[in-house]
């Protein structure tokens, strides 16, 4: 995890951003559903009146209002209007009742206006349209008198007693209702005042309707942006980690190769740092937004007597997810492993095929491949079998949850405690709570496959390597050049029962060639492997130039060597690039020089792009012969001191093994060489040969005094050469 951290640690001015972008882009989706509810209530319900407030009032109404308030709620109301007399020009055209009768202006609204207005302009237009019960009244009304004048002719004790009679038969609980109530007789105080009621709602309407259009273009333009910096953040988190993954694996030695397959290597590099590229995806995307979203809806809703209907829909798909959850999570780890497993049969196949042709075990193989296929295949179908369960689920429950606030709702809406658009808004942030919670569901399902991936990736970053640097490495002396000694060398596989090598102890100076020779498994490669430190001795030392190997850097010691190993390995490219493989920058001459020393130019010079001809992956479209005498020429063009030829010589027939020797002798005079052989033809020449048997020096000397005192070198020489060709 720590890894992780650190790489996403230079991103973090990115993910602050991304953050913002999603804080704003909730923002603008949680206020869109404010806007739908006040097309639905003031724009369709009130016709675009905002407030039972009226803007504008005629006088004969205002004096009607007084009578229903007592004298503080007067004198608010006075203190809230100015009165417009008719001879005012500057609102004639706005008002055009104005010729005709004095009108009242709102002129500063006060915070409790609505609740002091509001039952009044019931009870006028109670009495208006004549549905008002006289006989609900604690005072008697007489018959005939006008009900206005017998208001203003009560003394004030008696008008509030009235007033309060009144008011009481209405509940405050139905505040929506009465004040829609009062907006329908606002509107006719508008109509008749001369106010265009009509282009009043079409204008609220467009005006919250393109504010709606605004906050759309705004999310989307947010969201755009958050993804494509998410996209970003990810696609160079993955970068840079499998970078560290290369890295790291180009510092492990033979013994920390043999704690992973390649197969497990190349799919923790892909599939996996994959997995966590999704993850960081889903959590810059999903994890940052959904909770912003959810918190931000509940909030909307909070106080609402319908929240508890939230609740429920939230604790059941919480109980669903940790169903889910623990149903599919142990499988996850099954699956990346199962993918190892198809990776490496898919690689033995494939760098199989000769041979499997050769033994006709195509049929084995195809069923070894099916098997680990369907392996693979079941578990992956048991999790999304099980994720497949997830969607259908939460729309059920988000249905589910629709039509019980709808049911609840109505009978609110019948009781006048809410306004349709109010419920239609509720139901939106409902379904973006329900959405958050699904979003981070379906990102709690990643979660395990992802972690794991990270836990893989761990492994392979944390590994130790069991070939160490000193902090501070010393150098190679000077005076000396090309002197390899082995000091009472002793080496051990990890985990193995007994030593490969024992007591190994020789020298080898510079201009000279020191050939090893033994049989099959007498422990020559794993000798040689020593030098360049591709595993450390686990006892004695190596030296060279009198300096200790383990206490130079790596890098110093290696480039010392040229190195051939027993199979020649090339890289997809030219012969070219293949050669100048191991150079600084590219010298055509030293690269020409290199291939004819190796025996090389003769058939590069019969391809149609020379040097510049391509290199399959592998080297599989040159033969075997002419892919180890390139890997040769690698080695010559960096010109080393210490030159090591494991066994390189082995696919080369006797006249080039014979024409190659001797033309490496002319520029290796200064070289110290190494060659591992299992041909005597081979080693006959060299100034001393180490005989290895079952990992001891059994012999050391030159081929004729070998030949006279080493029966294991008599033994092999005999079994390939005859006498007349030993002499």
């Amino acid at each position: 995890m720590k890894h992780v951290l650190k790489i996403l640690k230079k991103y973090s001015f990115s993910i602050v951003i991304v953050f913002i972008l999603l804080f704003l882009q909730a923002n603008c989706d949680l206020t869109l559903p404010e806007y739908t509810s006040d097309i639905v209530n003031i724009g369709i319900q009130q016709n675009g009146i905002e407030s039972p407030v009226p803007e504008v009032i005629t006088e004969e109404a205002y004096n009607k209002l007084l009578l229903f308030m007592d004298s503080e709620s007067q004198e608010k109301l006075n203190n809230s209007y100015t009165l417009i007399s008719q001879d005012n020009e500057e609102y004639l055209d706005k008002y055009p009742l104005l010729e005709e009768e004095n009108l009242y202006i709102l002129t500063n609204e006060s915070t409790d206006l609505r609740n002091i207005i509001t039952l009044p302009m019931i009870m006028v237009y109670s009495i208006e349209q004549g549905n008002f019960d006289y006989s609900q009244l604690e005072i008697d009304v007489p018959e005939g008198v006008n009900f206005y004048e017998f208001l203003s002719s009560l003394d004030e004790e008696v008008h509030n007693q009235f007033v309060n009679s009144f008011t009481k038969n209405y509940s405050t609980d139905t505040v929506s209702l009465l004040e829609q109530t009062a907006i329908v007789y606002l509107k006719d105080e508008y109509t008749k005042i001369g106010m265009d009621v009509e282009s009043m709602q079409l204008s609220y309407i467009a005006i919250t309707g393109l504010k709606m259009l605004g906050l759309a273009l705004a999310s989307m333009a947010l969201t755009i942006a958050s993804v494509f910096l998410t996209s970003r953040i990810a696609a160079f988190f993955s970068r840079d980690l499998r970078s560290k993954v290369v890295n790291k694996v180009m510092t492990y030695s033979n013994t920390e190769f043999e704690s992973f397959s390649t197969a497990s290597l190349i799919t923790r590099s892909t599939n996996d740092i994959q997995q966590i590229q999704m993850l960081i995806v889903m959590l810059l995307r999903i994890v940052f937004f959904a909770p912003i979203m959810g918190i931000g809806a509940l909030a909307k809703v909070s106080g609402n007597d319908m929240s508890w209907i939230i609740a429920l829909a939230v604790v059941t798909i919480i109980g669903f997810v940790i169903i889910l959850f623990s149903l599919a999570m142990p499988k996850f780890n099954i699956v990346q492993k199962l993918v190892d497993k198809v990776n490496l049969v898919s690689r033995e196949i494939l760098t199989g095929i000769p041979v499997i042709r050769a033994f006709g075990t195509e049929k084995h193989e195809e069923e070894r491949f099916d098997k680990a296929n369907k392996d693979l295949m079941k578990v992956n179908l048991f999790v999304n079998r099980v994720m497949t369960l997830m969607m259908p689920t939460m729309m059920f429950i988000m249905n589910g949850v629709s039509v019980l606030i709808i049911w609840v709702g109505a009978s609110k809406i019948d009781a006048g405690n809410i306004q349709v658009g109010t419920l239609i808004a509720f139901i939106t942030y409902t379904m973006q709570i329900i959405m958050s919670f699904l979003m981070i569901s379906m990102v709690s399902i990643m979660v395990p496959r992802a972690f794991i991936s990270l836990k893989r990736i761990g492994e392979v970053l944390n590994k130790d390597t069991s070939i160490k640097e000193l902090a501070i490495p010393l150098k190679f002396t000077k005076e000396l050049k090309g002197v390899v000694e082995f000091k009472d060398v002793y080496f051990r596989y990890p985990d193995a029962e007994e030593d490969v090598l024992q007591n190994i102890s020789f020298k080898a100076t510079k201009g000279t060639t020191t050939a090893f020779i033994g049989s099959t498994g007498s422990g020559k490669s794993t000798l040689i492997n020593l030098i360049p430190r591709f595993f450390d001795v686990t006892g004695g030392k190596i030296l060279i130039d009198g300096v200790n190997i383990k206490n130079v850097s790596l890098e110093e010691l290696r480039n010392k060597i040229g190195y051939v190993p027993q199979k020649g390995i090339l890289f997809s490219g030219t012969i070219e690039s293949n050669i100048a493989f191991g150079l600084n920058k590219l010298n055509h001459e030293k690269i020409k020089q290199a291939a004819k020393i190796s025996q090389s130019l003769e058939f590069i010079e019969e391809k149609k792009d020379k040097f510049k001809s391509e290199i399959s992956q592998g080297g599989t479209n040159v033969s075997g012969g002419q892919r180890q005498r390139l890997a040769i020429a690698r080695a010559i063009a960096t010109d080393p001191e210490i030159y090591i030829f494991d066994d390189s010589f082995s696919a080369l027939d006797y006249k080039t093994d014979l024409k190659l020797r001797k033309e490496l002798a002319k520029i290796t005079k200064d070289a110290t060489i190494f060659i591992v052989a299992q041909r005597i033809s081979t080693v006959m020449q060299a100034d001393q040969i180490i005989v290895l048997d079952k990992g001891h020096i059994v012999g050391i000397g030159t081929h004729k005094e070998l030949l006279k005192n080493c029966e294991i070198y008599q033994e092999i020489a005999y079994s390939q050469l005859s006498k007349e060709e030993l002499k």
